[in-house]
């Protein structure tokens, strides 16, 4: 894993994500899920590309349920984007550099 993500889980959840000074980008994945990995080196892309504006992190779904069942993910990859402790954005699925860099933008950074 890049430098610039981090690894989340339920222990830590608010005091990493809700509470970060910064906007967060949150990759909800699994260890059997293929389509996670085809987004893997993307998040870690655009971890490198906002590192220092945005804070990237992953939590593992498998290992960490009551996040993700507090949040409503029923499908992975989910992509939070999270501002001020909250969730401004949701994107599901594998989607390409171009249209996360414009959520981030867009959502977390305007």
């Amino acid at each position: 894993m890049s430098a610039n993500v981090i690894t989340v889980s339920d222990a830590e959840f608010d005091q990493t994500i809700l509470k970060s000074d910064k906007p967060v980008m949150l990759d909800f994945w699994a260890e059997w899920c293929q389509p996670c990995k085809m987004l893997t080196p993307t998040i870690e892309e655009l971890a490198g590309e906002f590192d220092g504006q945005v804070l990237v992190g992953k939590l593992n779904v498998d290992d960490n349920p009551s996040t993700a069942t507090t949040y409503g993910i029923r499908g992975i990859p989910t992509l939070l984007f999270i501002k001020d402790g909250k969730v401004v954005q949701q994107v599901v699925g594998v989607k390409s550099k171009a249209e996360i860099k414009k959520v981030i933008e867009e959502s977390l950074l305007a």
